[in-house]
């Protein structure tokens, strides 16, 4: 019976019974061992009912300093086999020796232990033993010898693998692995840098700080890694395959066969043309991929496309929101399938006397659409062709202007990689790249206008005015804070000014192989002329809030990503030198744009400077994990 100053098992440790009473006990115990600086050992009450303790010595002299004393005295495994051996072979010669319990007290008699130190030392030999099984209640069981024979084998195995563990530990703290065998012991170091993790039992025992740039840098020191490994597309949770459910044949139904030739005009590099142009003479029409005629809403491949948000664009290559495969029916121009003709969403759309929207209609159509680079189009811009379009885009510009539009234009560049080559390319600036897209904001335009004008719920684009200075510097110091002045863009179902493009109203329609929010704004559109229920507001912005913030996710992938290919050039380009313009003064620093590289850098330069002055830089102090780099003035 349990009374006070009893020692009792309390969670697998030891404490003595302060107060009894009616099935209660308030008991203390040790929580903290005296310290080899000095500071006395730690304790705590609680208070438990009887089923919560196991009676271990029915009297002591109840000093709790007995407690720590008890837990420093663990027996090492040789001991508590040693100790539990003599009893073992006891309780063996009976019949039905490996089936019977024996309480904790029998075990006590048997051995002999009567004070508390003997008593716990029996137990704590009793649960390391490989000779006895802990049953309920304090009871114990002898193991059969075939049993303790596996578990010795077991031991040794585990001893060994801990050996070899903490050999594989002093390796890697000395940075010398044995590849690639180690590599598989690195899998949680790799875990952690693709931030599938946050931990690293790895860099834990090597006394490292747990972080994925830590880890990152880790397994470039090491070799596991090599320059070339780009982790933040995993970081943000992306996938680097394109999505692999193809897309079914695009149904059969009736649609306006158009009579002019549209022009779809983008980089060379393109791949997924999905926008073409054109003007009739009177109307002007924009032709847009028409993935939707088989996306149907809440569809595997639609909630597929809400996850990834956007067609990440890498420097390795594309990541492709549709499936690949799907591009040849669906992408326009790409092939030339038979009569050359693609199906369209297509905007038609009226001009008034000022080159501003008075109507638009949204058909489905086939058109025949002629592809031409930014290149190509520039050299026959003043073509019978061409010429009309060109002139149609400068006057919606200059509309755009007048009604407040910021047009801003900062350095580019264009990023390759393949294999070990990284390529960057200052990007060119063409006339037709200014074409299409004051066309796409045509489209963009009409399409709000449209769905506004029909009540049709739709992803609508707006952005605050900016509070612009009154004067703006010239050159790239201009352009800089222009950037600086802008407002975040909003997207949502009630239609706001987009003050940024000087436009009273605006939503994207013209990507719908690559934006989630465009696909949306299709759904809408082929449902409102098909004459189909289409979605409510509050389905449209669960959908572009859900696309929207995976594709923020892939805008910080492809922004993180492009910096690590850039660091990698430099690299692998020790040499490089680049021209640097003072956009802003900061004290003694200067912050610069680098054009060639389209990066920022904030430098001390050698002797004061102006705004807009070049300098000459080089790159030093390449932190890839870091993401960082030191530029210093030539």
């Amino acid at each position: 019976m349990i009374s006070v100053n009893s020692l009792v098992l309390y969670k697998n440790q030891p404490a003595l019974v302060q107060e009894a009473s009616g099935g209660k006990f308030s008991i203390v115990y040790c929580t903290a061992p005296a310290s080899p600086g000095g500071k006395p050992p730690q304790f705590a009450t609680q208070k438990v009912r009887d089923k919560d303790i196991v009676l271990l010595v029915k009297q002591t002299g109840g000093n709790k300093s007995l407690l720590p004393q008890l837990l420093e005295q663990e027996p090492a495994e040789e001991e508590a086999e040693e100790r539990t051996l003599p009893l073992y072979q006891l309780l063996a010669e009976e019949a039905d020796a490996f089936s019977t319990p024996v309480s904790f007290s029998d075990l006590c008699d048997y051995d002999g232990a009567s004070s508390e130190q003997e008593v716990w030392r029996l137990y704590r030999s009793l649960k390391a033993s490989l000779h006895f099984q802990e049953t309920e209640n304090l009871n114990f069981v002898p193991r059969p010898q075939d049993e303790i024979q596996r578990l010795k084998e077991k031991n040794l195995a585990k001893g060994r693998e801990q050996e070899l563990r903490e050999a594989f530990i002093q390796r890697l703290k000395s940075r010398q692995l044995d590849l690639p065998a180690d590599a598989q012991l690195m899998q949680d170091v790799e875990a952690l840098a693709l931030g599938k993790t946050d931990k690293s039992r790895t860099m834990k025992e090597a006394g490292l700080t747990e972080t994925p740039e830590k880890a990152h840098t880790l397994l470039l020191n090491t070799g596991i890694w090599t320059i070339f490994k780009n982790p933040y597309p995993a970081r943000w949770g992306l996938s680097m395959q394109s999505a692999t459910e193809q897309l079914a044949s695009p149904p059969q139904e009736e649609r306006t066969m158009v009579d002019h030739v549209a022009y779809a005009i983008d980089n060379a590099w393109s791949a997924d043309p999905d926008d073409a142009i054109a003007f009739d003479g009177t109307y002007v029409w924009v032709h847009i991929a028409d993935p939707a005629s088989s996306v149907v809403p809440d569809s595997a491949i639609d909630i597929a496309a809400r996850h990834r948000g956007v067609t990440l664009y890498l420097p390795e290559g594309a990541a492709r929101m549709l499936a690949e495969e799907s591009l040849e029916d669906y992408a326009l121009g790409l092939t030339e399938p038979k009569g050359g003709v693609s199906r369209a969403l297509s905007f038609k759309i009226q001009l008034d006397d000022k080159g501003a929207i008075s109507n638009c209609d949204v058909l489905k159509t086939l058109v025949q659409v002629k592809r031409y680079t930014y290149q190509q189009a520039d050299e026959e811009k003043d073509s019978e062709t061409l010429a009309p379009l060109f002139q149609i885009a400068q006057r919606n510009e200059e509309r755009r202007l007048q009604n407040g539009a910021v047009a801003i234009t900062l350095p580019e560049v264009h990023i390759s990689v393949s294999g070990e080559q990284v390529e960057i390319i200052p990007s060119v600036h063409y006339e037709s790249a200014d074409l299409v897209r004051e066309f796409m904001l045509l489209a963009g335009e009409a399409a709000a206008k449209f769905a506004f004008k029909q009540g049709l719920p739709f992803p609508f684009v707006s952005q605050e005015r900016p509070d612009l200075p009154a004067e703006v510097p010239e050159g790239l110091t201009g352009q800089y804070k222009l950037r600086r002045c802008m407002r975040s863009r909003s997207v949502g179902v009630t239609p706001m000014q987009h003050a940024g493009l000087g436009l009273g109203m605006y939503s994207q329609v013209t990507s719908p192989l690559r934006r989630y929010s465009d696909l949306v704004a299709h759904q809408q559109l082929r449902a409102f002329i098909d004459g189909r229920p289409f979605l409510d507001k509050d389905k449209v912005l669960e959908r572009i809030s859900a696309g929207d913030a995976s594709a923020s996710a892939a805008v910080r992938a492809e922004r993180n990503s492009n910096l690590h290919w850039v660091l990698v050039y430099l690299t692998l380009h020790p040499e490089w030198t680049g021209d640097a313009v003072v956009v802003e003064l900061r004290g003694k620093q200067a912050y610069c744009l680098i054009p060639s590289l389209a990066q920022e850098t904030l430098l001390t330069p050698r002797s004061s400077v102006q705004l807009n002055q070049v300098l000459q830089v080089k790159a030093g102090n390449i932190n890839i994990p870091a993401l960082s780099v030191t530029f210093q003035e030539v």
